[in-house]
């Protein structure tokens, strides 16, 4: 007969992840990325080193879980599609604008900084990042194109995996090297110079 899990174990276990998570973020503002540990984590947490190991192998796994935790506070289940008004430009300056704000958010920008110079490292933490959430943003993102593919707004035989790329791509690699400012203007000149370029061409 399998072993259960009783309940009050389960919770237990909950609350503990919730802690350790809760702490990584915590420690990270205080210390900073170069100096957060996995030990200083767990005391903060109040776990031993052996459960943090257990769950994570290591400290970017955690600081990515962390991130996930954080970015889908609030949410309520909602499927995070893109907005579809049928104006493929005002609905991709909406993302890329929401986009940029949450990258100068103090909450995120330290973090996310940590976890992509981590991705460069870790040939695992890149392939879970990948499969657990730039693969399926991108199908969202892939998704709005397609529908505007059918409205005629864009080329039928243009490259999505592109496109997402020239659309999203810019404001990623300025935001990472800071070669300059990140506004609303900028988030703007992005979507329209992309859209001038996927437009169909006229017969």
């Amino acid at each position: 007969m399998p072993k259960q899990v009783a309940p009050d174990s389960s919770r237990r276990s909950q609350t503990a992840r919730r802690a350790i998570l809760a702490a990584a973020f915590d420690l990270l503002g205080k210390v900073g990325y170069a100096k957060l540990s996995i030990e200083g984590i767990a005391a903060a947490a109040g776990v031993g080193k052996q459960t943090i190991y257990r769950w994570w192998p290591s400290k970017g796994a955690l600081l990515f879980d962390a991130f996930l935790a954080l970015t889908t506070e609030g949410e309520d289940g909602q499927t995070g599609a893109l907005p579809d008004t049928g104006d493929l430009a005002a609905d991709l300056k909406v993302v890329l604008r929401a986009t940029i704000a949450e990258l100068d958010d103090p909450r995120f920008d330290q973090p996310m900084r940590a976890l992509h110079t981590e991705i460069v490292h870790d040939p695992a933490l890149a392939a879970d990042y990948a499969k657990r959430l730039d693969e399926p943003m991108r199908e969202l993102k892939k998704a709005r194109l397609r529908a505007a593919q059918r409205a005629g707004q864009l080329a039928e035989d243009i490259d999505l995996d592109v496109a997402v790329d020239m659309l999203f791509g810019p404001v990623l690699n300025r935001w990472l090297q800071r070669t300059g400012p990140l506004n609303v203007e900028y988030a703007d000149q992005v979507v329209d110079t992309a859209l001038r370029g996927l437009r169909p061409r006229s017969p």
